[in-house]
């Protein structure tokens, strides 16, 4: 018989799952979901999404079962990389909103039973912030110079860069300055755009100045931080060399002096002190890349930060053996430091997974993508979902050069500056573009196909994604074997990934065919509808038929 499964969630499961969880810390087990304010929702109708907007959508967060939502920045900013570049960390941008609307943001999430998380942005600021100002205005050598690094150039004449670092979004790492007479200068260091000058934090100022910062906004009320390029705040003494080009595909594969340098678990160990002297268990979380989970782990020692993103899970392929692998180390590495593992699949920097996993064929991508919600949420720790992730959008792979925003799209050799296509504005209702997004257009156009995958269009439909993601985190709430805690592999065929938790068991097919198997137990929830064969007279036992590229979860 083919089943069409959906939760049987008892009156009290959400009690009694969310009790368990508040006392081993409530971010063990979370499912955060990230919003890219300028793509989320649009009150004002300028195109672009802001404060009041998220907040005006807060119901659906809370409806879709999520427990937190992580802001991405919303600060005064000059936008050269979509507010990664920050003129004042105590301000925000004129297009987002003003500070009331944060706070009001806040508050209502609060009411709701959401936490917050904002993005703070560490290893640069914006060649726009005052400290940045003051320093091209000081001399060599000056002390406002002391928060950024600035260096001579080599060469005869100080023509060269001081050394062979490349930014992440290609090209030199190195800008050189202008004096006041129009005679070059000194150089200045900026890992990723140029008008993102990199701190230098070993200058006391720049680590009282943050911690500044930190307070600023927990004392407003958020629940903690993702901070970004968390791994690269420190940089190796003497700015060595690296004797080689193409640097930005070593990320994540080595030790680089410029990433990951262990003088950055210092800061972290000074943060988690103030993060803890806060009531209501305020969290860090790092973006981090680590060349191994080993590596990964040490930012979430008990002393440092309370979680990591997990990006080896985040680019594995879609093949069973790697997918264990990965999944093994994770859970191995965070296990030796007492910390949860974090599971992601998308976000704003990389390609959408439904495109990533179908290699064209949108229908596989799709297919695939499903599946890969249930095993995420279905693996022990806390999980992450990428806006519109739920909706199943794909990543819009045509956008027309001059709508293009990434600063790396406009440099060579580093990233490859397409990650305006997993940025393209939700689809919320209707069937003309902007789709419900706002009362005006949207800053990056919207397909004609998204009408069909709107909040609007999905939602009661029991076939679509966003219901199957509502039916997974009520289902995630519900069995108390769900969230942090142990898991065990169970024997099956190649290609097929099975593992049982308390009371609860997933199977995983990423083979091509169906894959006929025992039944395991009460069938609650598959990203595809099932074939099952029950033998006459019984209530039990039994095969069940799995389709290509689906994934189960099993009551036991």
């Amino acid at each position: 018989m083919t089943q069409d499964l959906a939760p049987s969630v008892r009156p009290d499961a959400h009690a009694d799952a969310d009790t368990a969880r508040a006392a081993d810390g409530w971010w063990r087990s979370a499912v955060i979901y990230q919003v890219y304010v300028r793509s989320f929702a649009d009150s004002d109708g300028d195109g672009i999404g802001d404060l009041r907007g998220i907040r005006e959508r807060l119901p659906y967060l809370a409806g879709l079962g999520v427990d937190a939502l992580w802001l991405t920045p919303f600060y005064a900013s000059p936008q050269a990389d979509g507010g990664y570049d920050v003129a004042d960390y105590r301000a925000v941008d004129p297009l987002f909103g003003q500070l009331s609307d944060a706070d009001d943001l806040v508050r209502e999430a609060h009411r709701l039973g959401l936490r917050v998380i904002v993005d703070i942005v560490p290893n640069h600021t914006s060649d726009r912030h005052a400290w940045f100002e003051e320093a091209l205005a000081d001399r060599p050598g000056g002390t406002a110079r002391e928060r950024y690094h600035f260096r001579s150039g080599r060469g005869a004449a100080g023509e060269l860069p001081p050394n062979d670092w490349e930014s992440v979004f290609g090209g030199p790492a190195w800008t050189r300055t202008t004096g006041p007479d129009g005679t070059p200068g000194e150089w200045y260091l900026h890992l990723f755009a140029s008008e993102q000058p990199d701190l230098n934090w070993e200058n006391p100022e720049v680590r009282e100045e943050f911690a500044s910062v930190l307070r600023f906004w927990l004392d407003l009320g958020v629940d903690g931080f993702r901070i970004d390029v968390a791994h690269g705040m420190v940089k190796a003494p003497g700015l060595p060399d690296i004797g080689r080009t193409e640097q930005a595909k070593l990320i994540g594969a080595q030790v680089l002096p410029f990433f990951d340098q262990d003088g950055v678990h210092e800061i972290h160990r000074d943060w988690r002190r103030l993060l803890d002297s806060y009531p209501g268990e305020r969290i860090g979380v790092a973006e981090a890349w680590a060349p191994t989970s080993e590596r990964l782990a040490l930012y979430v020692r008990p002393d440092e930060l309370h979680q990591a993103f997990n990006f080896q899970f985040l680019t594995c392929d879609w093949d069973a053996g790697q997918m264990r692998t990965v999944i093994d180390a994770s859970l191995e590495a965070t296990r030796s430091v007492g910390a949860p593992t974090t599971w992601v699949l998308s976000n704003h920097d990389v390609v959408r997974h439904p495109t990533r996993y179908g290699s064209g064929d949108t229908g596989l991508g799709l297919r695939r993508a499903r599946a890969a919600a249930l095993l995420m949420l279905a693996l022990p720790g806390s999980a992450y979902v990428y806006q519109g992730e739920e909706l199943g959008l794909p990543e819009v792979v045509e956008l027309p050069d001059e709508v293009r925003q990434d600063p790396a799209f406009f440099r060579g050799d580093g990233q490859d500056g397409l990650r305006d296509g997993c940025r393209v504005p939700l689809p919320w209702s209707g069937e003309e573009a902007p789709y419900g997004f706002g009362p005006g257009g949207s800053w990056l156009p919207q397909p004609a196909a998204w009408a069909e995958l709107s909040v609007e269009a999905q939602s009661g439909d029991p076939r679509s994604t966003l219901e199957l993601y509502r039916s997974a985190l009520a289902v995630r709430r519900e069995l108390p074997g769900l969230g942090d805690g142990e898991m065990t592999w169970l024997d099956a065929p190649e290609g097929v990934l099975t593992f049982s938790r308390p009371g609860f068991v997933c199977t995983l097919n990423t083979l091509g065919d169906e894959v006929t198997l025992p039944v395991p137990g009460r069938p609650v929830l598959a990203s595809t509808a099932l074939a099952i064969s029950i033998p006459e007279g019984r209530c039990t036992g039994g095969t069940v038929r799995i389709p290509s590229d689906s994934c189960v979860w099993w009551a036991v």
